[in-house]
């Protein structure tokens, strides 16, 4: 299971990018990345931006290390 980090370098995305795509803050993309704490509805933000960018579903459970609250 690819990491958070690992997705977004993939395509190619600042954590800026994948902020403004997801509709959060820069901090909270850093934070996840680090395996801070998040809450479920950032988790789905984040992977919904993600599926967009590589135009296919992605689940939070799918991206590893996302430490959802």
């Amino acid at each position: 299971m690819p990491t958070l980090r690992e997705l977004r370098i993939n395509l190619g995305w600042t954590i800026q990018k994948l902020a403004d795509e997801a509709g959060i803050t820069r901090q909270a993309v850093s934070g996840a990345e680090r395996g801070d704490p998040i809450r479920a509805d950032t988790a789905k933000a984040i992977a919904d931006a993600l599926g967009r960018g590589y135009g296919r579903e992605i689940k939070p459970l799918d991206i590893e290390g996302l430490t959802i609250i």
